[in-house]
C-alpha cells in the first residue's frame, strides 16, 4: 500500500505542485520563520530563569526589556509569516483544487457512454466537490505540517542534547514509538475514509434520483418509500463515520500514552539530574517548554492524520476517474468539412456485455444520401443501438460503419457528431433561457439564427408569448415548459446546427395529438434534404419513409416501403395490425 500510495501521489498529485513551486517554497520559508520564533521563546525563558537563579542582581530591567524587544520583533515576523501561510498558502491549495477539478471535469467529458451507464452521477458529484476540497486542504497543510514538525524535532533535539544528551535521548525515544504505534490505525482510517466517500456518493446519488423524480414520487404517494431508501443509505454512512472516528480515537489514545511517557521520563530522569547537579533549574524549565512544544507538534501531526488520509483518499478517487480511458479516437482522426450523408453498415455486431449476447448481429445496410430510413421492430431489437453506433456512442465488436465511403473510426469524433443531429423522445433542456438552449446547437450562431430556427420548428409563436420571450428561464430540465414546447425547442436547436444527418428517436411518441401534429410539421421541414433515421413504435408515423427497416433479434428481417411490406405476410404487417388495434 505504501508503494501504491507513493506512486499515486507522484503521478496524480505532485505534478499540480509544479506551477506553484515558488508559492510553496515561500510558504515553507514562512513556516520556518514561525517555527523559529516559537523555538526561540524557551531559550529566552531559560536565559531569564538562569540569571534569576544564579545571580538575581544581574536580572536588570535592561536585560528584561532587551529580551522582550527581541521577542516582540520575532512575534511581528511570526505574525506576517502566519498571515502569508494562511492566506497565500491556502490560496495555493485552492488553485490546485481548481486545476484538478477542471482536469477531472474535462476528462469526464471524454469518457464513453458505457462509463456513464454504470456510474452514478451522485458519486461523480461527490468526487468533484467533497474529494477535491479535502485535496485542497491536504495540498497546503501536508508539506507545511510535516516541515514544521521536522524542524521542531530536529532543533529541539539539537538544543536539548547540548544541555544533557542522556536526558534528551531518553525523552525523545518515545517519538518514533508514537509514529510506529499510529501506523496500524492510519491504515484502518484510510480504509474507513475511502468507504465513507463511496457511501457518501451513494447518498448523493439517492438524493439526486429522488429529487429529480419528485413528480413521480408524489404522483404515486411514495414519499415513505423514498424516505426509507434514503434513511438506509444515511444509516450506512453514519456507521462508517463512527468506525472512522473509533480508529481516530484509538490513535489519539496511543499519542496520549506516549506523550505521558515522555513527561514521566523527563520528571524521573530530570529530577535525578537536578539532584546530581547535572542540569540546572533553568535547563529543566527549557526542557519542560520544549517537550510541551514537541508534544503539541506531534498531536498536531496526529490530528492532521485525519486530513492526510482524507487527502490521500481524495487523490485515490481522483486517480480512478483520470485513469478511466477516454472514448476511442477522442481528439484523433480526420476532420471533414463536407459530408454528403451516405452511410453503410458492413457486417456489424454489437453487445453491451458478452454474457448477455449480441444486441445487433451481422448487420449489413446501405443508406443513400438524403434517404429517409425508418427503423421499426419489437422492443429490445436494437433500434436505438443501431443509431447510437452511427454517432460512435458505442463501438461495434465486429464489422465497420462507413460515412461517405470512409470508416467512421478514421474521422474525428467532433466532426462526426457535428454532422449528426438528434431529436429524442426524452428532451433535455439545460437550466437557462430559451435562446441559450436553441443556440446550444451551434457555437457561432446568432440570435437571428435562433429566431429563424424557431420559426421553422413551429416554436416562434409560443416563445414570443412567454413572459420574457426568448429570454424566458425554462427551469431545471425545462420544467417550466410543456412536453410539446420542449420538443419544438429541441427541434429548433437541431435546425440551428443544420446537420446533413438526422436521427429521430421516438420524437413524437410521448406527445398528445395536437402537439404531435405540430411536431410532425416541424420534422417534415427538418428532414428535407437530410439523411434521416426515424425510430418509431407507432408505425403510422413512418408510412411516408422512403424505406422501412424491420429489425428483430435475428437482425434485419425485412426492408422496403410501407406498401411493399404490407403486401407480404411478415413481421411488419403483424406489427402494423397490432398498432392499428391499439389506436
Amino acid at each position: 500500500m505504501k508503494n501504491n500510495k507513493k506512486g499515486l501521489l507522484k503521478k496524480h498529485f505532485f505534478p499540480y505542485f509544479k506551477k506553484h513551486k515558488a508559492v510553496l517554497a515561500l510558504d515553507l520559508f514562512c513556516a520556518l520563520l514561525t517555527t523559529g520564533c516559537e523555538i526561540v521563546l524557551p531559550m529566552i525563558i531559560r536565559e531569564i530563569t538562569s540569571v534569576a537563579t544564579t545571580d538575581l542582581s544581574k536580572l536588570t530591567w535592561q536585560l528584561i526589556v532587551s529580551l522582550a524587544a527581541i521577542y516582540a520583533v520575532l512575534k511581528l515576523i511570526d505574525m506576517a509569516a502566519g498571515y502569508y501561510m494562511i492566506y497565500i498558502g491556502h490560496g495555493m491549495g485552492v488553485r490546485i483544487e481548481k486545476d484538478m477539478r477542471e482536469d477531472m471535469f474535462a476528462h469526464l467529458l471524454t469518457a464513453p457512454f458505457s462509463y456513464f451507464d454504470k456510474t452514478k452521477v451522485g458519486q461523480l458529484m461527490s468526487r468533484i466537490t467533497t474529494d477535491l476540497f479535502d485535496i485542497s486542504e491536504f495540498s497546503h497543510h501536508c508539506p507545511e505540517e510535516f516541515f514544521i514538525a521536522g524542524i521542531k524535532i530536529a532543533a529541539s533535539f539539537s538544543i536539548l542534547a547540548s544541555i544533557n544528551f542522556t536526558l534528551t535521548v531518553a525523552t525523545f525515544i518515545a517519538i518514533p514509538l508514537i509514529f510506529i504505534g499510529s501506523i496500524y490505525f492510519r491504515r484502518k482510517m484510510r480504509s474507513a475514509f475511502k468507504e465513507r466517500r463511496e457511501i457518501a456518493g451513494d447518498v448523493n446519488a439517492q438524493t439526486e434520483t429522488t429529487l429529480l423524480g419528485i413528480r413521480v414520487v408524489k404522483s404515486f404517494a411514495n414519499e415513505d418509500i423514498e424516505k426509507e431508501k434514503f434513511n438506509t443509505e444515511s444509516t450506512k454512512l453514519s456507521k462508517v463515520q463512527r468506525d472512522s472516528y473509533k480508529y481516530m480515537a484509538r490513535l489519539n489514545s496511543v499519542t496520549r500514552l506516549f506523550d505521558g511517557l515522555m513527561y514521566a521520563i523527563m520528571i524521573i530522569l530530570g529530577g535525578y539530574f537536578l539532584i546530581k547537579g547535572k542540569i540546572t533549574a533553568a535547563d529543566m524549565t527549557a526542557y519542560l517548554l520544549y517537550i510541551g512544544m514537541l508534544i503539541a507538534a506531534i498531536k498536531r501531526i496526529v490530528e492532521f492524520t485525519e486530513q492526510f488520509e482524507k487527502g490521500v483518499t481524495g487523490v485515490s478517487r481522483f486517480a480512478e476517474i483520470m485513469e478511466e480511458p477516454s472514448e476511442p479516437g477522442f481528439g484523433e482522426g480526420d476532420k471533414i468539412e463536407i459530408i454528403k450523408g451516405e452511410i453503410e453498415f458492413r457486417d456489424v455486431s454489437f453487445s453491451y456485455a458478452k454474457e448477455k449476447g449480441d444486441v445487433l448481429a451481422n448487420i449489413s445496410l446501405k443508406i443513400r444520401e438524403g434517404e429517409n430510413i425508418a427503423v421499426v421492430g419489437p422492443s429490445g431489437s436494437g433500434k436505438t443501438t443501431l443509431c447510437s453506433l452511427v454517432s460512435r456512442f458505442y463501438e461495434p465488436q465486429q464489422g465497420e460503419i462507413l460515412l461517405d465511403g470512409k470508416n467512421i473510426k478514421e474521422l474525428s469524433l467532433s466532426s462526426l457528431r457535428n454532422a449528426i443531429g438528434v431529436v429524442q423522445q426524452d428532451v433535455y433542456l439545460f437550466s437557462g433561457s430559451v435562446i441559450e438552449n436553441i443556440l446550444y446547437g451551434k457555437k457561432d450562431a446568432t440570435r437571428q439564427d435562433a429566431v429563424e430556427a424557431a420559426k421553422k420548428a413551429g416554436a416562434h409563436e409560443f416563445i414570443e408569448s412567454l413572459p420574457d420571450g426568448y429570454d424566458t428561464y425554462v427551469g431545471e430540465r425545462g420544467v417550466m415548459l410543456s412536453g410539446g414546447q420542449k420538443q419544438r425547442i429541441s427541434i429548433a436547436r437541431v435546425f440551428v446546427k443544420n446537420p446533413p444527418i438526422l436521427i429521430l428517436d421516438e420524437a413524437t411518441s410521448a406527445l398528445d395529438n395536437e402537439s404531435e401534429l405540430y411536431i410532425k410539421k416541424s420534422l417534415a421541414e427538418l428532414t428535407k434534404g437530410r439523411t434521416t433515421f426515424t425510430i418509431a413504435h407507432r408505425l403510422s408515423t413512418v408510412r411516408n419513409a422512403s424505406r422501412i427497416i424491420v429489425l428483430t433479434e435475428r437482425g434485419i428481417e425485412q426492408q422496403g416501403t410501407h406498401e411493399e411490406l404490407l403486401s407480404c405476410d411478415g413481421v411488419y404487417k403483424r406489427l402494423y395490425e397490432t398498432d392499428r388495434k391499439n389506436i
